[in-house]
């Protein structure tokens, strides 16, 4: 099994840098879509992104990760056109204006994969784990950037309809193992991988997820968690998105307790203080 220090020692280079594990890392949301269940219609035009991505670097966060469409349960899908067109100009601006930061681009389609490369994108974040573009793979090994193998059951639309599994844990994992054997004979081993938290699962799913998060760290990849104000932690505590930021928190620390590397968050500073929290507790 692998063991956490040896995920510490990965080192992923991208654009020339290294991204490395020694440490959890702070992936900030930047959601530039209407819709998005917490933070939609947020930003008015480019110069409202480049402040508010300037105050999450700020604060701390290691990475940016752009998404121009909605996947919260039930979003219509938008075209590819549409979907270009939202994050072509503001990944320009971000990439010249903080060129030493991480940028990842949420995104499921090959060619918006390759097109944020084109521009300077380091990270490609795809919530279907390859499920919805069959050229992702290939194009991702082509590219040769970190790439985020999240889990996903059904779609945006579909995902959230009474979801089941016999064994939660172990179909999950299963099905992760056998894509990132996929793209180890594709010759690609950047990889980071995600569970899928509320993506075609209950909140009893995530639980037991969160519970063995440490569990997928035997696939021999670092572990990212997105958890950060979702209905997992709504529906147990009564609260909605806007009032669940300590109940991200709390969740946020058991995944870093749990062996997590990666924290997807909408909110850098808590993030950042749960990572040096845990950091001191496990080194003292």
């Amino acid at each position: 099994m692998t063991k956490n220090n040896e995920i510490n020692s990965i080192e992923y280079t991208c654009n020339g840098k290294s991204l490395t594990f020694i440490k959890p890392l702070v992936m900030a949301i930047v959601n530039i879509t209407p819709d998005s269940f917490y933070d939609g219609n947020k930003y008015d035009n480019v110069s409202d992104v480049l402040r508010d991505v300037e105050e999450k670097i700020k604060h701390g966060a290691d990475i940016i990760d752009i998404g121009a469409a909605s996947s919260r349960p039930g979003a219509a899908e938008i075209s590819e056109t549409d979907e270009w067109q939202r994050l072509e100009n503001i990944l320009r601006e971000v990439r010249k204006r903080f060129n030493k930061v991480f940028i990842s681009i949420d995104t499921y389609r090959s060619t918006i994969a390759k097109k944020s490369a084109d521009l300077g994108a380091d990270i490609i974040n795809d919530i279907s784990g390859g499920n919805y573009d069959a050229e992702m793979f290939k194009t991702v090994s082509n590219l040769q950037i970190p790439y985020i193998l999240m889990h996903i059951k059904g779609t945006p639309q579909t995902m959230q309809s009474a979801p089941e599994y016999s064994n939660v844990l172990k179909e999950v994992k299963t099905e992760l193992q056998m894509k990132t054997s996929l793209l180890k004979k594709l010759g690609f081993e950047k990889i980071i991988v995600d569970p899928g938290f509320g993506f075609g699962k209950t909140t009893e799913h995530n639980f037991t997820l969160l519970k063995n998060i440490n569990e997928f760290a035997s696939l021999g990849f670092p572990l990212l968690a997105g958890i950060s104000r979702k209905s997992m932690i709504n529906k147990v505590i009564q609260t909605n998105p806007v009032t669940a930021l300590n109940g991200t928190s709390i969740l946020n620390t058991i995944a870093l307790l749990n062996g997590c590397n990666i924290l997807r968050v909408h909110d850098v500073i808590e993030a950042k203080q749960a990572i040096d929290l845990v950091e001191y507790y496990k080194n003292n």
